[in-house]
């Protein structure tokens, strides 16, 4: 028999994980009597929660949409970070599956107090996530900083970085934060440039918003602008190819960070990949082990033949081979 107080949560739980139950139906599922029930509604009610009921046959008990419990109380800092490890759990099947995730995520929105919960659906919306590896972890002050100004669409001024450890200041139109599962990006439009970069979030030193509305004429699909970025970035040359596979089996053969695909019809995809010359690229080709065609350029395509052909001769010499 559960105690009292465990008994209430376990009641608490259930009324939140749908509109309304009868009487009936809560005593059954917590093995109790409808006597105990309506017991636990009214110290329920004692203790704040808004618990409606409704007489009759068909009626029963519910949480009051837009008061399920009394406030939680939670900064910004905390909703954030609530916000993305729920949604990243969900994503990435953390916990063995994305239900449990889902469930807590969808509870913790109704409790939250609607100033709160509108902010979650704020940076729902600048939030963009690209499957990866683990990385470096970010203050959660700093992206909810970057995340607002997504949202707010004002061109800002921003402080950086670079992986060389040179800094620098430059005006921003904000657009969308990319996590890669191993790091977050902030994609941005830079204004005197003109071109859509991707900045590395944890090298962000400051980011202040100007009265300047932003400028996201043509915007990118965030998601494969840092793709491309983490696949090419470090390389001089592309290749572009074309796998005779869907796109959910060509990103197992080329991950996201070493590939940008896009279908081409629903069983094959083209895919541009970065190397450091047209040798090094037809090595990695062959490593894929799947027939493919090298649309761009010539050179990569004549490395990958010659490549393949001394293969093929070497292995044909072989067989060739007298076996005494």
């Amino acid at each position: 028999m559960l105690s009292s107080s465990a008994r209430l949560l376990r009641l608490l739980s259930l009324l939140s994980s749908r509109p309304s139950w009868t009487c009936t139906e809560l005593a059954e599922r917590m093995e109790v009597t409808d006597r105990t029930v309506r017991r636990d509604i009214a110290r329920l009610r004692d203790l704040g929660y808004s618990v409606d009921s409704e007489a009759g046959p068909w009626g029963g008990y519910r949480l009051r949409a837009g008061s399920r419990v009394p406030p939680l109380i939670l900064d910004d800092e905390e909703a954030l970070a609530v916000a993305v490890g729920l949604r990243g759990a969900a994503l990435s099947g953390a916990l063995g599956g994305d239900q449990a995730a889902l469930s807590a995520l969808l509870k913790l929105r109704q409790v939250l107090p609607r100033h709160i919960a509108d902010r979650l659906g704020d940076l729902d919306d600048a939030f963009v996530r690209l499957p990866g590896a683990d990385g470096p972890r970010m203050r959660p002050g700093l992206l909810l900083e970057l995340a607002v100004a997504c949202r707010e669409g004002r061109r800002a001024r921003l402080s950086y970085t670079d992986g060389e450890g040179r800094s620098t200041t430059r005006e921003v139109d904000p657009y969308r934060l990319v996590h890669t599962g191993r790091r977050w990006y902030f994609v941005a439009r830079d204004v005197a440039r003109a071109q859509w970069r991707t900045f590395r979030a944890d090298r962000v030193d400051r980011l202040q918003p100007t009265a300047h509305p932003a400028d996201l004429t043509d915007a990118p699909d965030p998601a494969r602008l840092v793709s491309r970025n983490i696949a090419n970035g470090p390389y001089l040359l592309s290749a572009t190819i074309r796998l005779p596979l869907p796109m959910s089996e060509a990103l197992r053969l080329v991950p996201p960070t070493v590939g940008t695909h896009r279908p081409d019809g629903p069983d094959a995809t083209v895919v541009e990949v970065g190397g450091p010359d047209p040798d090094g690229l037809a090595r990695y080709l062959l490593t894929l082990g799947t027939p493919l065609r090298v649309l761009t350029p010539d050179a990569v395509r004549r490395a990958l033949a010659r490549r393949a052909r001394e293969l093929a001769e070497e292995n044909m010499r072989d067989l060739e081979a007298p076996t005494g």
